[in-house]
């Protein structure tokens, strides 16, 4: 299975076409601010450049996106906010949109409790979907998350100035349930690398620069690259 993965994309989807091998891709995962504090129209232009290449697509919003877009990608069944999804019965995928407190007040943003919650919901609804999948085939089900915000104190968080800004609820379940990898974003200047414990944590800063995340999954196990 070939996933690609990619966010900050405020409105600007062009480079969606110089990824190889995009059409085939088993699935796409957008991950937060499809817009600049845009509405559903905007998020809808957005969707249908990337739909024309890809039809297997989940999605997320981010914290310049207006939470009206999050209700549209639910009636297009196409969202990960809050939710968990068993896709192809081969990954779990746990999704946590919108960010942590910012200064600048954003549509989209959550408390650091808030995300707790959203975060631990989900996760529940994946592990039951997990344990019976596993149950049921007798193999391991690995799992991504994907949140916007990335996790507090890594590479991934870092603003120029070196000020961590990421999200201390995201980082604690990530230290609790140790995901396979987990996408994120919102901090341009923290596209990178990084671990926390056994888990792979992913910034492929923003798409119109280029960024993007190649996985593999092969059986139980994961491999992602950034591109």
């Amino acid at each position: 299975m070939r996933i690609v993965a990619f966010g900050d994309i405020h409105m600007s989807s062009g480079e969606i076409r110089n990824i190889p091998g995009i059409e085939t891709a088993d699935l796409i995962i957008l991950n937060g601010d499809l817009t600049n504090y845009g509405t559903r129209h905007d998020a809808k232009r957005i969707l249908n450049e990337i739909l024309s290449v890809n039809l297997s697509v989940l999605a997320l919003i981010g914290n310049l996106d207006n939470f009206e877009i999050n209700d549209y990608l639910d009636e297009l069944d196409l969202n990960l906010h809050g939710q968990a999804r068993l896709f192809q019965e081969k990954v779990c995928l746990i999704g946590i949109g919108g960010s942590n407190i910012t200064p600048f007040r954003t549509p989209t943003e959550f408390s650091e409790d808030e995300l707790a919650t959203i975060g631990e919901q989900a996760y529940s609804q994946g592990l039951e979907f997990k344990m019976l999948s596993e149950s049921l085939h007798n193999s391991r089900i690995p799992v991504i998350l994907v949140s916007h915000a990335p996790p507090h104190g890594t590479l991934l968080d870092r603003l120029r100035n070196g000020r961590h800004v990421g999200s201390r609820a995201i980082r604690t379940i990530i230290e609790k349930h140790q995901p396979d990898l987990c996408i994120a974003g919102h901090i341009h200047e923290g596209k990178g690398v990084d671990t926390i414990g056994r888990t792979t944590v992913i910034n492929p800063g923003m798409f119109r620069q280029g960024g993007w995340i190649d996985i593999r999954i092969n059986t139980s196990y994961i491999e992602a690259t950034l591109q």
